[in-house]
């Protein structure tokens, strides 16, 4: 499964905000998988920007929620934190191979 460019947007407009990382980092340090009701503790933010900022990220598909009683908890997905970072990664491949076929056009050239 690849992420498309929509995806990747999407991905990266989540992360692009220092709120929702503590709210990564906070459900990280759990083990990935923290309680909503405890994100109050880490982000000094009122309950309904919170809860923005969680369905920015569910929405991203970078955490996954699930009700237990009357909390949810949140879970990050790390499959898809794996396929952005390859996305990103191969943002980079094409110019590490242009740099390679520079480097042998120069070097045949020199010999």
């Amino acid at each position: 499964m690849t992420l498309t460019f929509k995806q990747i947007e999407k991905i990266s407009k989540a992360l692009g905000d220092s709120n929702r990382l503590k709210i990564l980092h906070y459900i990280s340090g759990k083990g990935g998988c923290g309680e909503c009701s405890a994100l109050q503790d880490v982000i000094e933010l009122a309950q309904p920007s919170i809860s923005h900022h969680v369905k920015i990220l569910l929405e991203a598909g970078l955490i996954e929620g699930e009700k237990e009683g009357r909390n949810f908890k949140y879970t990050l997905n790390s499959t898809i934190f794996n396929l952005y970072i390859e996305a990103i990664r191969q943002l980079e491949a094409p110019r590490s191979m242009a740099r390679e076929v520079a480097r042998e056009t120069t070097h045949d050239a020199l010999s």
